[in-house]
């Protein structure tokens, strides 16, 4: 009877979506930057609780994924435009779970570093623009450090990223480029 009690005294508790929400994204003390969403992606979200997808999309120190996150979930009418830089060799990795907000620019070497992406893992010589759909659950956050080799690592990161659990059926409206090269 107690349990049924204190069940319904949380389900009437005013501020209770704020207690579920709470439990949709970690933050830890050894990482960098926040877990909000960009403010001009602000209105096109809604926080969400799904710790199963949080887990997912959260790593270890030296392993890569994410340091510290929150779900989000983009709303019924939202237009998200979203980034993956990805390996032309491997096809399948064009829709895979790590995407931006923003299109990638500048030198690789510092894209690489910003995102912990090792260069075992991608070539990063293609790059796909696409729309998130609606209703699509995403975690946010920002990344976890990577061991790349015994010569190579990338220290956790401040910059935003996407993690997105099944891709190839959560975006729309697809364009794809390829990577140049540029020497300056």
């Amino acid at each position: 009877m107690k349990r049924i009690l204190l069940g319904a005294f949380f389900i009437v508790l005013p501020g209770c979506s704020s207690y579920l929400t709470e439990k949709a994204n970690v933050t830890a003390p050894n990482c960098l930057g926040h877990i909000d969403l960009p403010q001009a992606l602000v209105a096109q979200f809604e926080p969400i609780a799904n710790e199963a997808l949080l887990s997912q999309a959260l790593g270890k120190p030296q392993q890569g994924k994410l340091c510290q996150g929150r779900v989000y979930q983009s709303k019924k009418n939202a237009h998200v435009t979203i980034y993956r830089a990805w390996n032309s060799t491997n096809p399948s990795s064009k829709f895979g779970q790590w995407w931006s907000f923003f299109m990638p620019s500048g030198p690789i070497s510092q894209y690489r570093e910003d995102y912990e992406i090792c260069y075992q893992w991608s070539p990063l010589d293609k790059m796909v623009k696409c729309t998130l759909k609606p209703n699509t659950m995403v975690v946010v956050g920002n990344g976890q450090s990577a061991q790349c080799s015994k010569y190579l690592s990338y220290a956790a990161s401040a910059k935003v990223q996407v993690y997105i659990a099944s891709a190839s059926s959560a975006i729309e409206h697809c364009t794809e480029y390829d990577g140049v090269m540029s020497w300056k």
